[in-house]
């Protein structure tokens, strides 16, 4: 059962109905903003309205139910659609219907059963379905940390730093360290860009990767049921992303689990997180003498 708080009453509601097995979700982009640096009218928002409809069909899918998602956009121009198009692409959110300003029914087939709106918008008359407002991102990254939303866009949160904080960074920035930093806070959460948190990010998807790809050299093992059950239990109420980015952390350290189990978790997971742990599998640099 996958359950949200429809932001409207403030009580958690299952989505689709039981016994349906198909969700129906409507992702509405903001109005794009005017006399950005990089002239898309692209901005942060931008981004985490549609990566919150990503992680909430990916936690669908988890969950065994078949997810049709269509966005719904302002008039776009064509340079707009393409950065728009690119942008979801780097940060691996998967594409979506794009059905421009017009009403979803029928790309959906039916009511939409959840609305994902960003929280300072009014995207219209939501008669059907749960509404799940996101929260704004606020900026105060420093002019050279800023670049175009399809190459690297930073919106980054107050996610504490990995303890090697003060190691050097690599000289190429991650685009899934946004994603990261996006997904580090509940979608409801304000969330305020800085460089440094983007640059802690993309040093702790590096050593995820570094480690997953160390445990994949190890015998297999399943998933350890709890943590199988926490972690599925923290995404289907409410979509607590933070509470499984958070058990991650901790099974990462934990001696306690296989090598094996770990790398076992970190790709099951890596589903709905999207991050793409398992990339650097297959090309560690050998141990040996």
């Amino acid at each position: 059962m996958l359950r949200i708080t429809d932001t409207r009453t403030g009580h958690l509601v299952e989505i689709p109905a039981a016994p349906r097995r198909l969700l129906r979700s409507c992702v509405h982009l903001p109005a794009l903003g005017a006399g950005t640096d990089d002239g898309t009218g692209i901005g942060p928002l931008h981004l985490r309205v549609p990566l919150i409809g990503d992680v909430l069909a990916r936690t669908a899918e988890l969950n065994g139910l078949q997810v049709i998602t269509v966005l719904t956009t302002p008039e776009l121009t064509p340079d707009r659609a393409r950065a728009l198009d690119r942008v979801m692409a780097v940060l691996g959110i998967h594409p979506p219907t794009v059905i421009g300003p017009h009403r979803p029914e029928a790309a959906l087939g039916g009511p939409a059963d959840v609305h994902v709106t960003a929280g300072d918008t009014d995207p219209g008359d939501l008669a059907d379905g749960a509404r799940v407002e996101v929260g704004r991102v606020d900026t105060t990254v420093p002019e050279q940390d800023t670049a175009a939303p399809g190459d690297s866009t930073a919106p980054a949160d107050d996610t504490p730093a990995p303890a090697d904080a003060a190691a050097p960074a690599d000289d190429t920035p991650d685009p899934l360290a946004v994603r990261l930093l996006l997904l580090g806070r509940p979608y409801g959460t304000p969330v305020t860009v800085t460089g440094a948190a983007l640059a802690g990010a993309g040093r702790t998807l590096r050593d995820w990767r570094r480690s997953v790809a160390d445990w994949a050299q190890q015998p297999s093992r399943p998933v350890p049921a709890d943590l199988l059950g926490q972690s599925h239990a923290a995404l289907a109420e409410d979509l607590d992303v933070a509470a499984v980015l958070a058990l991650l952390a901790e099974v990462a350290g934990r001696s306690d689990v296989p090598a094996g189990a770990k790398f076992e978790t970190f790709a099951h997971l890596d589903r709905v997180l999207g991050l793409d742990l398992a990339r650097d599998v297959g090309h560690q640099r050998p141990t040996g003498p």
